[in-house]
């Protein structure tokens, strides 16, 4: 069989999503289980976009052993010189250079003829390889350019050195025949073709990423661009369990492979959903609640009977499984080690130690603590980081006839403060508590809230977004208590934006 490439890019166009904010901390975790995962590529950032940015790929090329690191820049040298900096210390690197090739961007986005751009996408190449020979070139907006133009780029670029050229359905606005037919051109006109990997980069908007991404497969490309869950830009990307499960699913059809390790890919998912933020839809192929859920009587008694009936995939088989150590207030450390290391874990002291503590906290307000209580409990004690305002406890009173307030306690700077505060709903007055003591200016643009598990003990998870400066922050807090829930997601957020936007502006 042949090998497809997986070109990971959860952590740059996932995080272009609307309202995704990941820190340096949170970026590292996703690119480490990526590894684990095994992607053969990550996309770890622009770096050029932020010092966030810049610094959140240099620890990742610094601390992810496995797959290629790629930074993206756009085509002129001080976008590559800021690549190359972060990027220089991976063992693998990658410059990623992308141009818009499509006659409504030379025109209105680049105010460029053809021939500079050509000139331009040359030049850059050249002088990205006197750095690596790693480099993938985009041509931006490929599906919607001139083909003879597209061919010509495609051919130079080659000679100028790219070993990967990306072909980018930039706004999804293809069907699979017609994309298809498309990379089978370009293989068929671009002569020097045999010297590069053909890859492909397919947004949603018309919900055909994933059928484009295979029809792409079948003709020639052997590098695929995927997102953990489809995020990304407006509709998002090919989604990676998507495009992996059907290479692996229908391989007797397709005749090709992947080097993905298909019991990382739920775990891989819950993270990525917990740390953006992004909440998976029931209904979602692969890894939403339902995706192996039978509710038609016929479905399940076809399933009892035999479990190929309707299941075309076995959930052990992505890493869904059913265990059977349950956790309690008699637990010890021992066996909570190890139930997190089964569930991808590497705790060692201090992260030990305050998990632990959350967990027995945990234990004397819940009976049975489930693998989806730990994953969550963890997520969000080892991946806050840095704390500005630290939750300490709340009070509150409401009810039908009783004006609601909150009390809230935040430690700030090892300092106790409190305040409290009235308002028309509960969490309202605990947000609004917590703004007299942050006296910062930021609003409250979405809340969620959603159960970890099932049960009338089942931790609840808040997911907010704050906005602080016209950017947006999501924080998150989990438990059992669904307004401390509340004010620890908002703390969570508070202290996410204050933080990176130092980061970003360099203080």
């Amino acid at each position: 069989m042949d090998n497809i490439f997986i070109f990971d890019t959860t952590l740059r166009d996932g995080e272009q999503s609307p309202g995704v904010t990941l820190n340096l901390k949170e970026k590292v975790a996703i690119a480490k289980q990526l590894a684990k995962l095994g992607v053969d590529c990550i996309e770890a950032g622009f770096p050029i976009a932020s010092p966030g940015d810049f610094e959140s790929v240099k620890a990742i090329a610094e601390s992810v052993e496995g797959p290629e690191i790629a930074g993206l820049c756009r085509a002129n040298k001080k976008d590559i010189d800021r690549a190359w900096e972060a990027l220089k210390v991976a063992k693998k690197p990658r410059i990623h250079i992308f141009l818009a090739t499509s006659p409504i961007h030379m025109k209105h986005k680049l105010n460029k003829t053809s021939e500079e751009v050509l000139k331009m996408a040359v030049e850059a190449v050249s002088y990205a390889k006197s750095f690596t020979e790693n480099i993938e070139f985009s041509a931006e907006d490929a599906f919607r350019s001139e083909m003879n133009f597209l061919c010509e780029v495609v051919e130079a670029v080659i000679d100028a050195g790219a070993t990967t050229v990306n072909i980018p359905d930039t706004v999804g606005y293809a069907t699979p025949d017609e994309f298809g037919k498309f990379i089978k051109t370009i293989h068929e006109k671009v002569p020097n073709i045999d010297k590069a990997i053909i890859s492909v980069h397919c947004h949603n908007d018309l919900g055909m990423a994933t059928a484009n991404s295979l029809a792409a497969m079948e003709n020639g490309a052997r590098q695929i661009e995927v997102a953990m869950n489809g995020i990304g830009e407006r509709a998002g990307n090919a989604a990676l369990e998507e495009v992996v499960m059907s290479i692996y699913t229908r391989r007797h059809y397709y005749n090709k492979k992947t080097n993905i390790n298909l019991g990382e890919i739920y775990r891989t998912s819950k993270l990525v959903s917990h740390l953006s933020g992004m909440q998976i839809q029931p209904n979602k192929s692969v890894v939403g609640r339902n995706a192996f859920a039978h509710e038609s009587g016929v479905h399940q008694d076809g399933v009892l009977k035999e479990r190929e009936t309707y299941e075309i995939m076995n959930p052990e088989m992505i890493g869904i499984h059913v265990n059977n150590i349950v956790l309690g207030k008699h637990s010890g450390r021992h066996a909570f080690k190890t139930q997190l290391k089964d569930l991808g874990y590497e705790l060692e002291g201090e992260g030990l130690n305050s998990a632990f503590d959350r967990f027995k906290e945990l234990c004397d307000r819940k009976k049975e603590i489930s693998d989806e209580d730990l994953i969550a409990l963890v997520d969000s004690e080892i991946l806050k980081g840095p704390e500005t305002y630290k939750f300490a406890f709340i009070h509150f009173s409401s009810g039908t006839n009783v004006t609601p307030t909150a009390t809230i306690g935040v430690e700030v700077e090892g300092k106790l403060v409190e305040a409290a505060a009235c308002a028309e709903g509960i969490v309202e007055a605990t947000y609004a508590a917590i703004n007299n003591i942050v006296k910062e200016e930021i609003t409250l643009a979405d809340y969620s809230i959603n159960s970890v598990t099932s049960g009338k003990d089942a931790q609840g998870e808040v997911i907010v977004k704050a906005l602080y400066k016209d950017k947006s922050f999501t924080g998150r807090g989990i438990s059992v208590d669904v307004i401390e829930a509340s004010a620890r997601a908002y703390i969570n957020a508070i202290n996410k934006a204050i933080n990176m936007t130092k980061v970003s502006e360099g203080k």
